[in-house]
């Protein structure tokens, strides 16, 4: 069987793993150290490779793009070879503020990892979840398990100290409260 035919029956990426090639990514650009950014390129790597499905990250628009590997020569996507473009998956990057559909719907991912927080963890470490939440949702518009390094370290240095106005309780333990936020999420605090 030839290459070619072998990656044609390959499946497209399902959401969830459209989803993850997504939260590498944005890992990835935010993350400051080398070795971090590159195991998280080889993650996604690992995902792309399993669908045959090449990553590009236009830069004009911060988008990611993942086109069919069948598409690409030498890193150019050839025209001819374009069999159907609903094939080619597109996913904003960008952190501003999406539409209200995209909002409510990062805002209620988010508010179930809070709930499954207090549920495990009880209400301190809950309420610190609860203005993480509300952190990457009404600043980044994005799931809390997509955030970076970058963006943790900004929610402990400045926001959670202007905006929380938290108890001795939950300042006490708001480094142990993200860990199991993330956790409950289903990944590691990024960087930490």
């Amino acid at each position: 069987m030839r290459e070619d035919d072998s990656a044609a029956e390959r499946e497209d990426p399902p959401e969830d793993a459209v989803d993850e090639i997504e939260r590498l990514t944005r890992l990835a650009r935010g993350a400051a150290d080398e070795n971090e950014r590159a195991a998280y390129e080889d993650r996604r790597e690992t995902i792309l490779d399993e669908f045959a499905f090449t990553p590009r990250v236009r830069e004009d628009d911060e988008t990611l793009v993942l086109y069919p590997t069948e598409w690409v020569e030498d890193g150019v996507v050839q025209i001819d070879r374009i069999d159907d473009v609903d094939r080619g998956i597109e996913r904003p990057l960008r952190t501003d503020a999406g539409d209200e559909g995209e909002f409510a719907a990062v805002e209620s991912h988010n508010s179930a990892i809070v709930d499954a927080v207090e549920d495990a963890h009880g209400p301190v470490h809950a309420a610190n979840a609860r203005v993480f939440a509300d952190f990457m949702s009404n600043h980044y518009v994005r799931r809390i398990e997509s955030a970076s390094r970058k963006e943790v370290q900004e929610f402990l240095d400045e926001y959670y100290l202007r905006n929380a106005w938290p108890s001795e309780d939950q300042s006490s333990v708001v480094d142990e409260s993200l860990e199991l936020t993330f956790d409950v999420a289903g990944t590691d605090v990024p960087g930490f």
